[in-house]
């Protein structure tokens, strides 16, 4: 089963452009939330990030992963990829 990812960017964001291009380069499918500007999202974004209102804020099957040090941290743990096939074991 594949993972459910889902990303919040701003599209001019070193960072989001840098997180997108980690799981561009694994092959990951992921839905993006381009919130530019709109306050309401970024807002609805922190709730769900634990009041973390920096971009990116990544998600993997609703888990809360966070930014892209985050998940380039998971990357070099070996554990991104243990997230992505859904082993909760990862966190």
């Amino acid at each position: 089963m594949e993972a459910n990812v889902e990303i919040y960017t701003w599209s001019r964001c070193p960072f989001c452009i840098r997180a997108k291009a980690l799981l561009k380069q694994k092959g990951v499918n992921f839905t993006e939330y381009c919130i530019d500007g709109d306050e309401v999202a970024r807002a609805k974004m922190a709730v769900r990030a634990n009041g973390r209102r920096s971009l990116p804020q990544i998600f993997i099957n609703d888990q809360h992963i966070g930014g892209c040090d985050d998940i380039y941290d998971l990357e070099f743990q070996g554990k991104l990829d243990l997230l992505l096939k859904g082993d909760a074991a990862a966190s």
